[in-house]
């Protein structure tokens, strides 16, 4: 029986997962933040449903990181405060995000959270530890497949150049 058996929750975190789990949840409280400031900017019905998905997960991430760091006697990363509601209309033109700028932020933070997620996993020693960062890894998941889709639907995904000449075989 070695120092890792027995039940994960009894065994210490090591140094890494303790700066993966308070790193990832100061960059999710960032993002909180990020996205409250997009949904006042969005006009896109679907979008601004995708933000509030998007926060309420991050909400509850937020709250099982913040759990875990509280048990190990870890000090929290700081909040930013809640971001208050806009009249979209009342934001200046020349202020505004565009709802596909929104979109493409949107897509990229999940992009590096699947990242952020996976390296967790890879690292953690403890098996409750990778497998919560399992489950945010699949829910961010389905998040960027719907996100894709979206952007794909409103005309809002740019493509890099394609590549098509074939190089010479001689």
């Amino acid at each position: 029986m070695g120092i890792l058996s027995g039940n994960p929750k009894k065994q210490p975190l090591h140094y890494g997962e303790v700066f993966s789990l308070w790193s990832y949840l100061l960059a999710s409280k960032g993002n909180y933040a990020a996205f409250q400031t997009y949904m006042n900017h969005t006009g896109d019905k679907e979008l601004k449903q995708l933000l509030e998905e998007s926060v309420q997960g991050i909400k509850k991430e937020s709250e099982e990181i913040e759990e875990l760091l509280k048990i190990n006697g870890v000090a929290l990363p700081p909040s930013p405060p809640e971001r208050s509601l806009a009249n979209l209309e009342e934001i200046p033109v020349g202020a505004k995000f565009n709802d596909q700028e929104i979109s493409a932020m949107l897509s990229g933070a999940i992009g590096q959270g699947l990242i952020a997620c996976s390296t967790i996993i890879s690292q953690s020693t403890r098996e409750d530890v990778a497998m919560l960062f399992g489950q945010f890894h699949m829910n961010k998941a389905q998040l960027g497949a719907r996100a894709l889709r979206l952007n794909k639907e409103k005309g809002w995904l740019i493509m890099p150049p394609m590549h098509t000449k074939v190089p010479d075989q001689n």
